[in-house]
């Protein structure tokens, strides 16, 4: 008889076991999501960093998706920028780190409603590889929607479309803009 409560013990501690599984792997959230792009441009490095690197103004002259840009603090850590985009929507973001011996930059993502992200930071850096250079735009974040069952412009889809959309176009257009000059 005690054999049998053991067996039933068992199989109620498998059952929970699998319970807890299925409904587990339904309640998770979202997950960090990345982009990364990149692109090899013929201009010298110093060149295409005098476009990238000027944080507070610099960027409608290259990216076409931004219409202004306005700045308190210039291209201090901790300067937040504002970043009209065409259409009407906006961002608001801040440098974290700011190197112009490497060509790096950092910044996040405060608020806006351009893009359907969540806890964004991003990363630009500027190498010279000869008569070349190599640019490299990389991003982490969360779709827009935090919760589960996300609507479709929303989920993580949209949110990886949106940011390869703007990296690749900023970067193409980076591209044309520092060979022409």
């Amino acid at each position: 008889m005690n054999s049998i409560f053991v067996a039933m013990r068992r199989c109620f501690c498998v059952l929970g076991l699998f319970v807890f599984a299925l409904t587990g792997a339904q309640a998770h959230g979202p997950t960090r999501q990345k982009v990364i792009e990149t692109i090899d441009i013929d201009a010298p490095a110093e060149k295409v960093w005098a476009l990238v690197g000027d944080f507070a103004s610099g960027w409608p002259k290259w990216h076409p998706a931004i219409e202004a840009s306005s700045a308190e603090g210039g291209n201090v850590i901790g300067s937040e920028r504002r970043l009209t985009i065409k259409g009407g929507k906006f961002l608001v973001e801040r440098l974290d780190a700011y190197d112009p011996v490497a060509m790096t930059l950092k910044y996040v993502i405060r608020s806006g409603d351009a893009l359907p992200v969540t806890n964004y930071s991003s990363m630009v850096s500027v190498r010279s590889e000869g008569t070349r250079t190599h640019v490299e735009w990389r991003g982490a974040f969360y779709r827009g929607y935090p919760n589960n069952d996300p609507p479709p412009e929303q989920n993580d889809e949209a949110a990886l479309a949106a940011v390869t959309g703007v990296y690749k176009t900023g970067l193409e257009s980076l591209k044309a803009v520092a060979e022409k000059q």
